[in-house]
């Protein structure tokens, strides 16, 4: 038996046990308090949409804890999140999915309005968030066995290298001697293997290949999942080929851990718990589900009609509904679904009035302030200056902002917001790109500076006249 604590793991496992690790953390439930505190690190200010998602979260928490018939009774809260775009209702979802460590899709409620082979069956938002639980729950199990997985690994490519010494049935010529010697020199190679020495040589392997080509299916109404059965039905009709391959100790490393994995995996216990984690804890981010609104309660044909036949479409799955997936039937009564428009030009009564029942739950959030945009600048742990600093930094060069420019930054973002188009925080990113425009083309060429400060003077001469046209703003910033 080979010792596990000397197992040298590649930093994509160690990345992958970490992150189960902490999803394990999380996953004893922060309150809603905490909630609020872990995403204020990523999101300024819309402290009420916050709140609100918070408390969903927490409840659905509650939920899980009842033990009485009345569980099955308690349905989510779902929420729309009303706001100009770039204030953070995509990022608020996000956040709190990646907080939750559920299982997370977000779709475009445009795509459902697109007709012919373009449009996107309604039901695909659910076979997909099947797809995500599915994803993560494997991910966890893989860490459970990874080091199970490397061993086994380990013993085949050294099999190949130093083939162990066997018996023979009929009479032994081998010695104690020589079975002795084997496993010493086995030992050497396996620590050899351990330490990467033996990552260059070339081995020899053999390949299971399948024989079914890659079917796709293209047309409407879930004909991309039939694609999916088709594969998976013809391979399991055809056997699997074999092929050999000279690959590099470590590439034959990765795809024998690979095998070992998938081997060790029990796939039905992995789809049982991913049902069960998107059927009570999915959540679906309806991103834009203002396009489908009636325009100012307008009727009639053409684009009406067909906005109002996708919140018909939708109203089952928000509802309750038993999907089909090649996993099985997933019923999304109990999916968190989270909704959001900018609401410029429909409102959300002008959604049809059993999809506003729905979503009973309804938060606006605010136009982003300068003071706002100094706190977005600096305060987030992927704030857009540590982020441009970051690239900088990446050729040799220090960057710096004084408090000055990013005030300057600030006031100019909330100027361009309010007499050209409100895009948000969006805007900081465009701004900051035509700031530093110079900077990152002339990097590394050229630049005999190791640092460059940026401040008030320097963000004014670079956007005045951008700034000062709104005709040439709407083009540039």
């Amino acid at each position: 038996m080979s010792d596990t604590s000397n197992i040298v793991l590649s930093d994509t496992q160690k990345k992958i046990i970490k992150k189960v690790i902490a999803h394990e953390a999380i996953n004893k439930q922060l309150t809603p308090r905490q909630i609020v505190t872990e995403l204020d690190k990523f999101i300024i200010g819309q402290d009420n949409a916050k709140k609100a998602v918070a408390i969903a979260l927490r409840n659905r928490w509650r939920r899980q804890q009842v033990t009485s018939e009345i569980k099955d009774e308690i349905l989510p809260n779902n929420i729309i999140l009303i706001g100009p775009t770039g204030v953070g209702k995509t990022e608020i979802a996000r956040r709190l999915a990646k907080l939750a460590g559920a299982p997370f899709v977000k779709v475009e409620a445009t795509k459902f309005t697109e007709v012919g082979y373009v449009g996107r069956d309604v039901e695909s938002m659910i076979r997909d968030l099947v797809e995500r639980a599915v994803s993560i729950v494997k991910e966890e199990k893989t860490a459970d066995i990874q080091i199970e997985a490397r061993i086994a690994a380990e013993n085949r490519v050294l099999d190949i290298l130093i083939p162990p010494v066997k018996k023979s049935p009929s009479f032994d010529t081998a010695t104690d001697t020589d079975f002795e010697e084997n496993a010493r020199t086995r030992e050497k190679f396996r620590e050899m293997l351990k330490n990467g020495k033996l990552n260059d040589r070339t081995i020899e392997i053999e390949m299971m290949v399948d024989q079914v080509p890659s079917l796709q299916v293209l047309g409407p109404i879930g004909l991309d999942e039939m694609g999916m059965n088709l594969q998976d039905m013809f391979g399991s009709i055809l056997p699997k080929k074999n092929k050999k391959r000279v690959l590099t100790v470590s590439e034959a490393l990765k795809f024998m851990e690979k095998e070992e994995v998938d081997k060790l995996i029990d796939m039905d216990a992995v789809v049982k718990e991913a049902i069960s984690r998107a059927e009570n804890s999915g959540i679906v981010f309806v991103d834009e589900i203002d396009k489908i609104a009636s325009r100012g309660g307008a009727s009639g044909s053409g684009p009406e009609v067909s906005r109002e036949g996708v919140q018909r479409d939708l109203l089952p799955i928000v509802e309750g509904t038993s999907v089909n997936t090649k996993y099985g039937q997933v019923r999304s009564d109990h999916v968190l679904f989270i909704a959001s428009g900018a609401f410029h030009v429909s409102k959300p009564s002008d959604l049809i009035p059993e999809l506003q029942g729905r979503f009973p739950i309804r938060v606006e959030l605010k136009s982003l302030t300068k003071e706002d945009f100094i706190k977005i600048l600096t305060i987030p742990e992927n704030a857009l200056i540590k982020q441009y600093q970051a690239l900088i930094e990446s050729e040799g060069i220090k960057l710096e902002f004084d408090s000055s420019a990013i005030e300057e930054i600030a006031t100019m973002a909330e100027q361009v917001n309010d007499e050209v188009t409100n895009i948000g925080a969006r805007r900081l990113h465009t701004i900051l790109t035509t700031l530093l425009e110079d900077i990152l083309y002339n990097t590394p060429d050229n630049i005999e500076k190791e640092s460059f400060k940026i401040d008030a003077q320097l963000v004014r001469d670079k956007l005045k006249d951008i700034v000062k046209s709104s005709d040439l703003s709407r083009f540039i910033l």
